[in-house]
């Protein structure tokens, strides 16, 4: 009976994937076309990775190997929790682990279907397209926590047998499978939203004990990576941009010492707005303004920004690593953006979003 509850429960949690355009692969992972993969085709405009980083967004698979199991209930998250389609739902236990093969397979063919619907529409560059269905790199983030799935390794390493590079986003509740991964990813991510166990605990709302100290156990260990690493904040106003904030936040940086902070606005979009006040969501102004205390608390500089997506990037290196190809001689990590934080993904947030509550 209680196995028979669980799968109700997980088609349930995998419908309501659907609804939102999520395509699921297997029996725990999914693939969604990114915003960004579709400005590039119509648009010819790119997400912050692609400045930063150099990734081409139209040839960027977004996929997740854990769709419907994260450690976390986090306040800001605009994806799919449980008690927001009011169902009791053990986020701990995946039930299975497919083949990593198998995933990176699939997942490749649903960013190629999905930017095949783009050949012959009016405006998008067809060679374009094409090279769109070439994929060249994939982000392991999306939704859920991708270290919940203990295939992690090996599906890194198939992605980089077939020539794509891989950026890796975790919350840093794994310590034990980041350490024991088979291959490491061409960059790695830890998103923090917290300075300290009290917010963490308010922000993060875990499902397991001694979340905080696994946290912590990753960001210790991140100096050991020899691939690129970064710490990603995300900046939730009334919660944790106050400059004892900021204080907080670099005494964390000084044990993770990353190659790279990212300091990013929540987007008040999705289920996150039955959570948060549309208020809680910064401008771009306030992430820059937040960035520039944090680059005197930390002694890392601002390298560069992304507008559009309310990000800016600090580092300890004078220009960011090359990873892509979508830098040229007149745009790159050092371009000065001429848009405003109104015309990018967080037009929806600001424009045609449900209010909710705090």
């Amino acid at each position: 009976m209680q196995s028979s509850l669980r799968i109700d429960t997980l088609s349930r949690i995998f419908s309501e994937l659907q609804k939102e355009k999520y395509h699921i692969i297997g029996s725990h992972s999914a693939y969604k076309k990114c915003h960004w993969t579709h400005e590039a085709l119509v648009s010819n405009r790119s997400c912050y990775k692609g400045k930063f980083y150099g990734i081409e967004s139209h040839r960027c698979v977004q996929m997740t190997p854990s769709a419907a199991w994260c450690w976390f209930r986090c306040i800001h998250c605009w994806r799919l929790e449980p008690e927001d389609i009011g169902l009791d739902w053990d986020d701990t236990k995946m039930p299975a682990y497919d083949d990593p093969e198998y995933i990176v397979e699939r997942s490749i063919e649903e960013h190629r279907k999905a930017v095949s619907g783009y050949l012959g529409r009016e405006g998008v560059n067809v060679e374009k397209v094409r090279d769109a269905m070439k994929p060249a790199h994939v982000a392991i983030s999306l939704t859920g926590e991708p270290t919940l799935y203990e295939k992690l390794g090996e599906l890194i390493k198939e992605y980089h047998k077939r020539g794509l590079t891989t950026f890796l986003v975790t919350s840093g509740i794994r310590p034990d499978i980041l350490a024991s991964l088979e291959e490491e990813p061409t960059q790695l991510f830890v998103s923090l939203q917290a300075p300290n166990e009290i917010k963490h605990k308010m922000i993060n709302r875990p499902v397991v004990a001694n979340s905080w100290q696994l946290v912590m156990r990753t960001l210790e260990m991140l100096p050991s990576f020899s691939s690129p690493t970064v710490i990603r904040l995300t900046m939730i106003k009334g919660y944790n941009m106050s400059e004892e904030d900021a204080k907080e936040f670099a005494n964390l940086i000084k044990i993770a010492m990353p190659t790279y902070i990212e300091v990013k606005a929540y987007m008040h979009v999705g289920p996150s707005t039955y959570r948060l006040s549309r208020d809680a969501m910064p401008k771009h102004k306030e992430i820059k303004e937040f960035a520039k205390i944090l680059a005197n608390y930390t002694g890392y500089n601002i390298l560069s920004e992304h507008v559009p997506s309310r990000i800016v990037l600090l580092s300890i290196l004078d220009r960011p690593i090359k990873i892509g190809n979508a830098w040229n001689e007149k745009w790159n990590w050092a371009t000065i953006d001429m848009e405003d934080d109104m015309s990018g993904e967080y037009k929806e947030a600001e424009l045609g979003c449900t209010e909710g509550s705090i």
